[in-house]
């Protein structure tokens, strides 16, 4: 899209960041369609109520409970700063983002899932994912036919991403068993306790970024993505399913765990959802699962800021429920 469209979105309120001093600025009446409305508290008390409009909510108060991202002072104008640049550079999936996650705690799990395709769908056909595609073109990999996933059935049933070598990037094959796995998980007799690990240095570092828009039909793609959904199917799971993960647990590597009964994480797991800065959203079912743990809002500033969250803030936020040595 070019930089004359983007102006006249902007100025007609369908995208860009509105940034509101609490306490200072007046603070908007309600949600613009597609502007990332942006909160900022910069001292005293911490403010409730009275915060729906906003898309995220940043503290200088690092303690900050929820609703809110809470920052050292420093690093407050920093966040704010990151936050602009994101938008700037890909204002229509910033854009809709905000938009998905202000509706997904509104309506059914699986509802949440079908929105988030459709839009991700779209997204697929955007110029601001066709310049990223343009600067990072795909790579022809060999053909790998080796299992992407493996299944112990003990008397927990141990599910293992197998994919080291690719850090466990998820590749439609990849989600495909990873989809058959959970459904034969869901649909045994026994109703075991399951487990999902990844092998490697890494949980799973996200989307293969080969596969990036390759489908020829996104349409017939949406579909197949809300029918193979390894994060419905973890949710439906519910409390058999315990996720541990480690190192790197990038896009799809913490949206489909979050949807979980449980997930534990190693020392040194670090998460992060980059698929706006590509022109997308999340499309593992993120928009879905993340708001159900830390919020729409916090989970808004994943997205859109890309920023990494370590441990130690995913434990307080509930992202992950526990460390496990």
């Amino acid at each position: 899209m070019g930089n004359d469209l983007i102006a006249d979105l902007t100025d007609l309120g369908g995208a860009g960041i509105a940034v509101t001093e609490i306490g200072v600025d007046p603070p908007p009446l309600a949600a613009t369609p597609g502007v990332v409305q942006v909160g900022v508290h910069r001292g005293g008390p911490v403010p409730g109520g009275a915060l729906d409009p906003f898309d995220i909510l940043l503290s200088s108060d690092p303690a900050a409970p929820g609703p809110w991202v809470g920052l050292p002072p420093a690093r407050l104008d920093v966040a704010v700063a990151d936050l602009r640049a994101a938008v700037a550079a890909q204002p229509v999936a910033a854009a809709v983002a905000a938009q998905v996650l202000r509706t997904s705690l509104d309506v059914s799990f699986d509802q949440a899932l079908v929105a988030e395709s459709l839009a991700y769908s779209m997204l697929l056909a955007s110029g601001g994912f066709r310049a990223w595609r343009a600067a990072n073109p795909s790579r022809e990999r060999p053909d790998d036919r080796a299992p992407r996933v493996r299944i112990d059935a003990g008397r927990t049933l141990a599910i293992r991403l197998d994919r080291p070598d690719a850090r466990n990037a998820f590749d439609a094959r990849m989600r495909d068993e990873l989809a058959e796995a959970l459904a034969f998980a869901l649909d045994h007799p026994d109703a075991p306790p399951v487990s999902l690990t990844g092998a490697g240095p890494a949980f799973s570092a996200g989307g293969d970024l080969n596969e990036f828009g390759r489908a020829s039909d996104p349409g017939q793609a949406h579909l197949i993505r809300t029918l193979r959904s390894p994060a419905r199917l973890a949710q439906a799971l519910g409390e058999r399913l315990t996720v541990t993960v480690h190192g790197a647990c990038v896009g799809a590597g913490i949206e489909v765990p979050a949807a979980a009964g449980r997930v534990a994480a190693r020392p040194g797991a670090h998460f992060r959802l980059p698929e706006v800065s590509m022109g997308l959203i999340p499309g593992a079912g993120g928009t879905a699962t993340i708001p159900r743990r830390i919020g729409r809002r916090r989970a808004c500033y994943m997205a859109i800021s890309g920023a990494d969250i370590d441990l130690a803030t995913a434990l307080a936020w509930r992202l992950v429920d526990g460390v496990e040595v």
